[in-house]
């Protein structure tokens, strides 16, 4: 199961470039369940998710998940069947803690026609962890509930037009 909860952020942390990155590319095959094949670094990756709960302002986003390696042949064959565009973007992996506990935000900073657009995603061992969870003081609005956010509603953007207020 995954749990997490997506926020904007206000300010880019400081000195992005000590964390460990991963430059992603990723597209989709179905949206309902999700099918998306990712490139991470060296790494391809088939996922399945199948939405169990939809995150809103109090509640976290809840997903079934299974993931499977592929093969870069398979992955680039793949690749030519996506609905709509690929995303391109490069993930910083952030440890944060708070209190007691230790996170690992996922900063998402999207290139192509997504330039421009940066959020963060913390996921949860539970429910209960995530509605208790204490935000740094970068993050911005909780925007789980937010269907612009989401990667499959992205991949069918040319551009930033959909943020526009």
């Amino acid at each position: 199961m995954e749990i997490e909860h997506k926020y904007l952020i206000k300010e880019m942390p400081k000195n992005l470039s000590k964390y460990k990155k991963k430059e992603i590319e990723q597209g989709y095959l179905n949206h309902t369940p999700v099918l998306r094949i990712r490139k991470s670094n060296d790494d391809y990756i088939f996922t399945y998710k199948l939405k169990k709960e939809k995150g809103s302002e109090k509640t976290p986003i809840c997903n079934e998940e299974i993931e499977a390696p592929l093969t870069e042949e398979a992955y680039e064959h793949l690749k030519t069947k996506v609905d709509h565009n690929l995303i391109v973007k490069t993930r910083y992996i952030i440890p944060y803690k708070t209190g007691d506990k230790k996170y690992k935000i996922e900063l998402d900073v999207f290139h192509g026609k997504l330039e421009g657009l940066v959020f963060a995603e913390v996921e949860f061992e539970s429910v209960e962890d995530a509605n208790s969870f204490k935000k740094p003081r970068w993050f911005g609005k909780r925007i789980s509930d937010d269907k612009r956010y989401r990667n499959g509603f992205l991949t069918t953007q040319e551009n930033l037009d959909c943020f526009k207020e």
